[in-house]
């Protein structure tokens, strides 16, 4: 299990859901330089901060290539860690296709699953979401076509100009592939996520489950002692979570 102390004064920091990129990086431009600000607010408060996916609405490294765009965000990822902030990124269903860019240029691990962290000696189960849980059976399907190997090596053979335009095209117009068709609460019963969570639960004890993927900020208690937490999204809310070691909070980014 991967353990962070979280000294006095200091806090983890927890977001996801940027669809840098979506619509078009004239439009994504502006909530950019809103998360490059947000990160540089944080910088002296952060004992860590988990990115829980889709920071790109499309992203697919070729071996010597990877997409144009995103300079501020790399950038302030790059100084973050440079000067010693842990951060550690979750891929999504938009960022599935990661292979090393971000562990050889950023120093920053990548994580295609969920993992458990000991946070201020919490435990917490991370991720993003996509595809956990029952229901969400049609982006399951797609994952497995995604993620084939086969699929991947085609994908790879196409023109960067071609597949990243391809990419975003899908990525902006197909909302079973965005994996957010649905961005209403559906009630406790029907979120896959938390019923996952709550399975999860039965085999092992978490003081905290934290995902994205839901594009809502969500607080759902799942027990005396465990709480299902859902990080939103910043294109409409504008949230992100934190955590000092004692209290969980779900906060949005002042003007």
């Amino acid at each position: 299990m991967n353990r962070i102390e979280i000294p006095p004064g200091k806090k983890v920091f927890f977001a996801s859901d940027n669809h840098l990129g979506a619509p078009n990086q004239t439009l994504s431009l502006p909530r950019e330089k809103k998360f490059v600000k947000w990160l540089e607010a944080i910088e002296n408060e952060a004992a860590a901060i988990f990115l829980l996916g889709d920071l790109f609405d499309f992203w697919f490294e070729y071996k010597t290539v990877v997409p144009k765009g995103f300079t501020r965000t790399l950038g302030a990822l790059a100084r973050l860690a440079d000067s010693g902030v842990p951060v550690y990124y979750f891929v999504g269903n938009h960022d599935l296709w990661m292979h090393g860019y971000f562990q050889e240029e950023l120093g920053i691990p990548v994580y295609h699953k969920p993992q458990v962290f000991e946070l201020g000696g919490k435990t917490f189960f991370i991720g993003h979401g996509d595809g956990l849980g029952p229901g969400d059976k049609g982006f399951k399907r797609m994952k497995k076509v995604f993620t084939n190997p086969v699929a991947k090596w085609f994908f790879r053979w196409l023109h960067p100009d071609i597949g990243v335009r391809l990419g975003h095209y899908f990525s902006v117009k197909n909302r079973m592939i965005s994996g957010d068709d649905d961005v209403r609460f559906l009630g406790e019963e029907n979120e896959w996520l938390v019923q996952y969570a709550k399975r999860k639960l039965e085999q092992q004890h978490y003081d905290y489950f934290v995902f994205g993927h839901r594009h809502l900020p969500l607080e759902i208690p799942l027990s005396d002692s465990s709480t299902y937490y859902n990080t939103g999204d910043w294109i409409s809310h504008f949230t992100y979570g934190s955590f000092d070691g004692d209290t969980f909070s779900l906060d949005t980014l002042k003007p």
